[in-house]
Protein backbone atom coordinates (compact mmCIF):
# COMPACT_ATOMS: atom_id res chain seq x y z
CA UNK A 1 0.00 0.00 0.00
CA UNK A 2 1.52 3.08 -0.99
CA UNK A 3 0.53 6.71 0.25
CA UNK A 4 1.03 9.50 -1.51
CA UNK A 5 2.62 12.87 -0.14
CA UNK A 6 0.34 15.55 -0.22
CA UNK A 7 1.62 19.02 -0.63
CA UNK A 8 2.72 21.60 1.95
CA UNK A 9 0.39 23.90 2.95
CA UNK A 10 0.71 27.38 4.62
CA UNK A 11 -1.68 28.45 7.06
CA UNK A 12 -2.15 32.26 8.01
CA UNK A 13 -0.21 31.67 11.52
CA UNK A 14 2.23 30.02 8.90
CA UNK A 15 2.14 33.08 7.04
CA UNK A 16 2.03 35.41 9.94
CA UNK A 17 5.14 34.56 11.60
CA UNK A 18 7.48 34.08 8.73
CA UNK A 19 6.28 37.69 7.72
CA UNK A 20 7.63 38.93 11.23
CA UNK A 21 10.63 36.64 10.94
CA UNK A 22 11.45 38.28 7.47
CA UNK A 23 10.65 41.77 9.12
CA UNK A 24 13.29 41.23 12.49
CA UNK A 25 16.01 41.21 9.42
CA UNK A 26 14.89 44.22 7.87
CA UNK A 27 15.31 46.06 10.94
CA UNK A 28 18.93 46.32 11.45
CA UNK A 29 18.88 47.46 7.35
CA UNK A 30 16.74 49.96 8.38
CA UNK A 31 18.67 51.43 11.09
CA UNK A 32 21.79 51.49 9.39
CA UNK A 33 20.04 52.82 5.94
CA UNK A 34 18.22 55.74 7.60
CA UNK A 35 21.22 58.14 7.73
CA UNK A 36 21.64 57.30 3.51
CA UNK A 37 17.89 57.78 3.02
CA UNK A 38 17.73 61.43 5.20
CA UNK A 39 21.10 62.15 3.07
CA UNK A 40 19.39 61.61 -0.15
CA UNK A 41 16.60 63.75 0.53
CA UNK A 42 18.59 66.29 1.87
CA UNK A 43 20.94 66.28 -1.64
CA UNK A 44 17.78 65.90 -3.45
CA UNK A 45 16.03 69.63 -2.12
CA UNK A 46 19.86 71.29 -2.51
CA UNK A 47 19.17 70.31 -6.28
CA UNK A 48 16.13 71.72 -6.85
CA UNK A 49 14.07 68.68 -6.29
CA UNK A 50 10.77 68.66 -4.51
CA UNK A 51 9.55 66.58 -1.35
CA UNK A 52 6.80 65.05 -3.31
CA UNK A 53 9.63 64.08 -6.28
CA UNK A 54 12.14 63.22 -3.78
CA UNK A 55 9.32 61.15 -2.15
CA UNK A 56 8.16 59.69 -5.17
CA UNK A 57 11.66 59.11 -6.85
CA UNK A 58 12.24 56.66 -3.75
CA UNK A 59 9.01 54.94 -3.77
CA UNK A 60 9.59 53.72 -7.71
CA UNK A 61 13.37 53.67 -8.32
CA UNK A 62 13.84 52.04 -4.54
CA UNK A 63 17.70 52.47 -4.91
CA UNK A 64 20.21 54.32 -2.81
CA UNK A 65 23.20 54.73 -5.09
CA UNK A 66 21.39 55.16 -8.01
CA UNK A 67 19.21 57.86 -6.68
CA UNK A 68 21.96 59.54 -5.97
CA UNK A 69 23.50 59.45 -9.11
CA UNK A 70 20.27 60.39 -10.64
CA UNK A 71 19.97 63.86 -8.39
CA UNK A 72 23.54 64.86 -9.72
CA UNK A 73 22.95 64.46 -13.19
CA UNK A 74 19.78 65.54 -13.36
CA UNK A 75 20.66 69.03 -13.02
CA UNK A 76 23.59 69.00 -15.79
CA UNK A 77 23.29 69.47 -19.22
CA UNK A 78 23.85 66.01 -20.52
CA UNK A 79 21.90 63.86 -22.70
CA UNK A 80 18.98 61.95 -21.19
CA UNK A 81 20.62 58.36 -22.58
CA UNK A 82 23.84 59.18 -20.48
CA UNK A 83 21.86 60.01 -17.26
CA UNK A 84 19.48 56.21 -18.27
CA UNK A 85 22.96 54.81 -18.85
CA UNK A 86 24.69 55.53 -15.40
CA UNK A 87 22.03 54.60 -13.45
CA UNK A 88 22.00 50.95 -15.11
CA UNK A 89 25.69 50.99 -14.29
CA UNK A 90 24.93 51.53 -10.69
CA UNK A 91 21.86 48.86 -10.61
CA UNK A 92 24.00 46.31 -13.17
CA UNK A 93 24.96 44.22 -9.49
CA UNK A 94 21.18 43.50 -9.49
CA UNK A 95 20.91 41.49 -12.81
CA UNK A 96 23.30 39.47 -11.13
CA UNK A 97 21.31 39.20 -7.96
CA UNK A 98 18.44 38.50 -9.92
CA UNK A 99 20.14 35.46 -12.06
CA UNK A 100 21.55 34.01 -8.67
CA UNK A 101 18.45 33.62 -6.92
CA UNK A 102 16.01 33.45 -9.63
CA UNK A 103 16.33 29.47 -8.77
CA UNK A 104 15.57 29.90 -5.28
CA UNK A 105 12.16 32.17 -6.20
CA UNK A 106 11.08 29.72 -9.36
CA UNK A 107 8.38 27.98 -7.23
CA UNK A 108 6.76 31.63 -6.87
CA UNK A 109 3.84 32.99 -8.71
CA UNK A 110 5.03 35.52 -11.74
CA UNK A 111 3.25 38.44 -9.20
CA UNK A 112 5.56 37.03 -6.15
CA UNK A 113 8.40 37.15 -8.50
CA UNK A 114 7.51 40.62 -9.95
CA UNK A 115 7.06 42.36 -6.24
CA UNK A 116 10.00 40.29 -4.93
CA UNK A 117 12.41 41.37 -7.46
CA UNK A 118 10.90 44.87 -7.01
CA UNK A 119 12.32 44.75 -3.31
CA UNK A 120 15.72 43.14 -4.04
CA UNK A 121 18.27 44.91 -2.43
CA UNK A 122 21.71 44.21 -1.41
CA UNK A 123 21.01 42.95 1.87
CA UNK A 124 17.71 41.04 0.58
CA UNK A 125 19.99 39.19 -1.57
CA UNK A 126 22.35 38.39 0.96
CA UNK A 127 19.23 37.22 3.35
CA UNK A 128 18.20 34.63 0.59
CA UNK A 129 21.82 33.49 -0.44
CA UNK A 130 22.00 32.74 3.19
CA UNK A 131 18.49 30.58 3.57
CA UNK A 132 19.82 28.89 0.57
CA UNK A 133 22.55 28.04 1.64
CA UNK A 134 21.20 26.34 4.70
CA UNK A 135 18.83 24.76 2.81
CA UNK A 136 16.11 26.58 4.15
CA UNK A 137 13.20 27.39 2.19
CA UNK A 138 12.45 31.33 0.71
CA UNK A 139 8.69 31.95 1.65
CA UNK A 140 7.28 35.06 -0.15
CA UNK A 141 5.33 36.17 3.28
CA UNK A 142 9.31 36.18 4.89
CA UNK A 143 10.96 38.11 1.85
CA UNK A 144 7.84 40.55 1.70
CA UNK A 145 8.88 40.98 5.35
CA UNK A 146 11.77 41.93 5.24
CA UNK A 147 10.91 43.65 1.90
CA UNK A 148 8.34 45.81 3.35
CA UNK A 149 10.18 46.51 6.49
CA UNK A 150 13.09 48.58 4.31
CA UNK A 151 10.83 49.91 1.93
CA UNK A 152 8.22 51.89 3.93
CA UNK A 153 10.87 53.85 6.56
CA UNK A 154 13.38 54.07 3.11
CA UNK A 155 10.26 56.30 1.54
CA UNK A 156 9.90 58.09 4.44
CA UNK A 157 13.04 58.96 5.32
CA UNK A 158 13.28 60.30 2.22
CA UNK A 159 10.87 62.82 2.31
CA UNK A 160 11.85 63.83 5.77
CA UNK A 161 15.33 64.58 4.17
CA UNK A 162 14.06 66.73 1.06
CA UNK A 163 11.61 68.59 3.49
CA UNK A 164 14.35 69.64 6.15
CA UNK A 165 17.43 69.40 3.92
CA UNK A 166 17.58 73.10 3.51
CA UNK A 167 18.18 73.44 7.33
CA UNK A 168 21.49 71.35 6.24
CA UNK A 169 24.82 73.51 5.05
CA UNK A 170 26.38 70.51 3.97
CA UNK A 171 24.75 66.96 4.56
CA UNK A 172 28.29 65.47 3.29
CA UNK A 173 30.01 67.41 6.47
CA UNK A 174 28.39 65.74 9.61
CA UNK A 175 29.03 62.26 8.07
CA UNK A 176 25.45 61.21 7.68
CA UNK A 177 26.15 58.22 5.43
CA UNK A 178 28.67 56.47 7.37
CA UNK A 179 26.70 53.52 8.61
CA UNK A 180 25.87 52.35 5.11
CA UNK A 181 29.44 51.06 3.88
CA UNK A 182 29.67 49.56 7.41
CA UNK A 183 26.84 47.90 7.16
CA UNK A 184 27.95 46.31 3.67
CA UNK A 185 31.12 45.49 4.33
CA UNK A 186 29.51 43.59 7.08
CA UNK A 187 27.75 41.45 4.45
CA UNK A 188 30.49 41.04 2.23
CA UNK A 189 32.43 39.13 5.75
CA UNK A 190 29.20 37.18 5.77
CA UNK A 191 30.16 35.79 2.89
CA UNK A 192 33.65 34.78 3.52
CA UNK A 193 32.97 31.19 4.26
CA UNK A 194 32.46 30.54 0.16
CA UNK A 195 35.21 29.47 -2.27
CA UNK A 196 38.24 31.81 -3.39
CA UNK A 197 36.39 34.90 -1.36
CA UNK A 198 39.68 36.60 -0.52
CA UNK A 199 41.25 37.16 -3.83
CA UNK A 200 37.98 37.78 -5.49
CA UNK A 201 37.01 40.36 -2.93
CA UNK A 202 40.75 41.86 -3.65
CA UNK A 203 40.87 41.99 -6.96
CA UNK A 204 37.43 43.41 -6.91
CA UNK A 205 38.02 46.49 -4.66
CA UNK A 206 41.33 47.21 -6.54
CA UNK A 207 39.25 47.01 -9.86
CA UNK A 208 36.92 49.28 -8.42
CA UNK A 209 39.43 52.06 -6.98
CA UNK A 210 41.24 51.91 -10.21
CA UNK A 211 38.05 52.50 -11.86
CA UNK A 212 37.07 54.95 -10.02
CA UNK A 213 40.37 57.27 -10.41
CA UNK A 214 40.51 56.91 -13.60
CA UNK A 215 36.70 56.46 -15.35
CA UNK A 216 35.49 57.65 -12.32
CA UNK A 217 31.87 57.21 -10.86
CA UNK A 218 29.24 55.76 -11.40
CA UNK A 219 30.93 52.74 -13.39
CA UNK A 220 33.76 51.68 -10.83
CA UNK A 221 30.39 49.09 -9.31
CA UNK A 222 29.90 47.69 -12.18
CA UNK A 223 33.52 47.20 -13.29
CA UNK A 224 34.99 46.17 -10.07
CA UNK A 225 32.05 43.82 -9.74
CA UNK A 226 32.97 42.44 -13.56
CA UNK A 227 36.65 41.95 -12.12
CA UNK A 228 35.44 39.95 -9.38
CA UNK A 229 33.40 37.93 -11.31
CA UNK A 230 35.29 37.30 -14.06
CA UNK A 231 38.05 35.73 -11.42
CA UNK A 232 36.04 33.56 -9.71
CA UNK A 233 34.73 32.20 -13.30
CA UNK A 234 39.23 31.33 -13.28
CA UNK A 235 39.62 30.06 -9.93
CA UNK A 236 39.24 26.74 -9.61
CA UNK A 237 37.03 25.32 -6.12
CA UNK A 238 38.41 23.02 -3.34
CA UNK A 239 36.58 20.29 -2.31
CA UNK A 240 34.66 21.28 0.78
CA UNK A 241 33.82 24.97 0.01
CA UNK A 242 30.80 26.24 -0.48
CA UNK A 243 30.27 27.97 -4.18
CA UNK A 244 26.88 29.36 -5.55
CA UNK A 245 27.05 32.19 -8.07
Amino acid sequence: MSVEATPERTTPATTGSEFLAGAKLGFPVVVASAPFAFLFGALAAKNGISVAEATLMSATIFGGASQMVGIELFGQKIAPWLVVLSIFAVNFRHVLYSASIGRTLSHWTFLHQAIGYFFLTDPQFAEVERKAEKGLPVTFAWYAGMGVTIYVPWVIESGLGAYFGNLIPDPHSIGMDFLLPIYFFGLVMSFRTRANWLPVVIVSGIASIIAYKTVGSPWHVSIGAAAGIALATMLPIRNGQVSRP
